[in-house]
């Protein structure tokens, strides 16, 4: 068990390293120099006490144990005993731009993934990191987040690790971006890159360049400096324990600066080409093309696809050309094999899973939602054998851990379709409903529905879309989102002055997007609607205003 411990550490060191060594060296001017240097500096202002009080409040209880074996309770627990001396630390760090060197040390869980458990590729490695340096790393997180907010460092493609951005507002980025090709009679591509091991490839010397030009220089360069070498790492499995291994490059997995830093690196791809739509999630990119024709469509993407792929060489980012995948939408007549990478003929796909969606070349989401017939069948077998020892409490959280989520997850992107395609998904729901309050298979539901505070599976649809259109009203979506959101212009219907403009669409598959149907769906809902705080209310708080009977669902304002 002592070799296999060391085995892991030795690979989960090494996999990035060797991963970037087999990357051709390659040097492009113009791709070196995508980024505008940003003539102002981040400043590192000083940490206060109730600054460290407030940062250590607001992380979650677990129990998991870093290198000292101490937890996040422990520290909640004896933080006002320590506090002074915590501050004082964390003010010298950020005046000489140095991290301890005891916080920088990681003990590593590996957690299987899938596939043989005798391969190491098939094991994820957990990072858990000193107590007291996920404080540090959130204090200067929140100055640079600042800093990158201000002068708007981050392109407005990536979705990942960013605030009030989701997985959800990639897809719909996306889709809108398709279905308006589609419906300009261009032919459309999507191009899903897949990058081996992205955040364990990130090159140091590179981040540093980069992180300069954005303006993160100095004292608060020198501290990323000082944070990303001298880093050391163990592994633990069970009573056993490796020997301690340097990292060279990568960024700490399991930190709080790690995805900010992947993203700042990774930031000037969407730079590299004038012609190519980049739709990112951290290291998940995604390019999307379209043109009149399609010979020049498959031209175009060639181009640019080798750019791309010289972007990525020169920052030692390796790409998976077997897992990177292509998908030609709408009624694609064109040869399987137009589209390569350095002679490497992707393949060309009807269906991909995209950010935990499953897209197809139709956009008509049935694969998805037989993907969720399948998951919401198995939970609700476990969850009608745990009725007969298991109470409704219990079983009403079954429901919310084990089917609740499939059906939320994105709901607003595929659950405005067709209701024959969503009909499996509303007799399921209404089988584990009648589960959780043990009654016969052939009772009523609805009162069942209203008991348990609980949506029906359109009613869950209306309100993700609501939620999204509300934010749309508060002009709090991403840039590319809100663009898809115009105000009605002139005219003097006070009573509608907080109405979308609806799109004029030529297929029914479009008008099913949310971008067509949430704003029909909001319109409808009235002035009155922005009394409620949508984004924030819970389950438990929608009976209030969210009324349903058999056929007609309406909003109820009096709340």
């Amino acid at each position: 068990m002592n070799d296999i411990v060391e085995n892991f550490n030795s690979f989960f060191v090494n996999v990035g390293p060797d991963l970037a060594a087999e990357i051709p060296e390659c040097s492009n001017n113009e791709m070196e120099s995508l980024i505008d240097i940003n003539s102002k500096t981040m400043f590192l202002s000083g940490v206060t006490e109730t600054e460290i009080i407030d940062v250590i409040n607001g992380c979650k209880n677990k129990a998991s144990t870093d290198c000292f074996d101490i937890d996040m309770t422990l520290v909640k627990q004896i933080i006002h005993s320590i506090v002074k001396p915590l501050t004082y630390i964390c003010n010298l760090s950020f005046q000489t731009g140095t991290v301890p060197n005891k916080m920088k040390i990681a003990k590593v869980i590996p957690i299987h993934k899938n596939g043989n458990k005798h391969i190491f590729t098939n094991y994820r490695p957990v990072s858990l990191l000193p107590q007291f340096s996920k404080i540090l790393e959130k204090l200067y997180n929140s100055r640079m987040d600042n800093f990158i907010d201000k002068h708007k460092l981050i392109n407005e493609g990536q979705y990942g690790f960013r605030a009030a951005r989701s997985t959800s507002m990639a897809i719909i980025d996306a889709i809108e971006e398709i279905t308006n090709s589609l419906e300009g009679k261009k032919h459309a591509a999507g191009i899903f890159i897949d990058l081996k091991k992205a955040f364990d490839t990130l090159n140091h010397s590179i981040l540093l360049k980069k992180l300069d030009r954005y303006g993160i220089r100095g004292v608060a360069l020198s501290w990323i400096q000082s944070y990303l070498t001298g880093r050391q790492q163990y592994v633990k499995m069970g009573e056993f324990t490796s020997g301690y291994l340097d990292i060279g490059c990568g960024v700490p997995q399991g930190s709080v600066l790690g995805p900010k830093l992947f993203n700042l690196y990774i930031n000037d791809i969407c730079n590299v080409s004038k012609l190519l739509k980049l739709v990112i999630f951290a290291d998940d990119t995604n390019v999307f093309y379209s043109n009149d024709n399609y010979s020049n469509l498959v031209t175009n993407i060639n181009c640019e696809l080798r750019k791309l792929k010289t972007w990525m060489d020169i920052n030692k980012l390796s790409l998976n050309l077997n897992k990177t995948k292509v998908m030609f939408f709408g009624n694609y007549n064109g040869k399987p094999d137009s589209v390569n990478i350095d002679g490497v003929v992707l393949d060309t796909v009807s269906g991909i899973k995209f950010l935990g969606v499953i897209i197809d070349s139709k956009l008509s989401w049935k694969p998805h939602i037989r993907h969720i017939q399948g998951k919401v069948s198995k939970s609700i077998s476990i969850i009608n054998k745990a009725k007969f020892f298991l109470n409704y409490n219990a079983l009403f959280l079954l429901y919310s851990s084990l089917v609740l989520p499939y059906l939320n997850y994105c709901v607003e992107v595929w659950g405005n379709n067709y209701k024959s395609s969503l009909h499996p998904l509303v007799i399921l729901q209404k089988r584990a409903v009648r589960i959780i309050h043990k009654v016969g298979y052939y009772d009523h539901t609805n009162i069942l529905f209203l008991q348990s505070k609980l949506l029906k599976m359109h009613d869950l649809v209306d309100f993700s879309t609501a939620q999204l259109l509300f934010k749309a009203n508060k002009n709090v979506l991403p840039a590319r989102i809100q663009m898809l959101f115009a105000r009605t212009e002139g005219g003097y219907n006070l009573r509608g002055c907080d109405n979308f403009k609806t799109q004029a669409v030529s297929s029914t598959r479009k008008s099913m997007f949310v971008s067509v149907c949430g704003v029909k769906l909001w319109n409808k809902l009235g002035q009155n609607i922005n009394n409620v705080q949508i984004f924030i209310i819970s389950n438990q708080d929608i009976k209030k205003w969210y009324g349903q009977s058999t056929r007609r669902r309406k909003w109820v304002l009096d709340c």
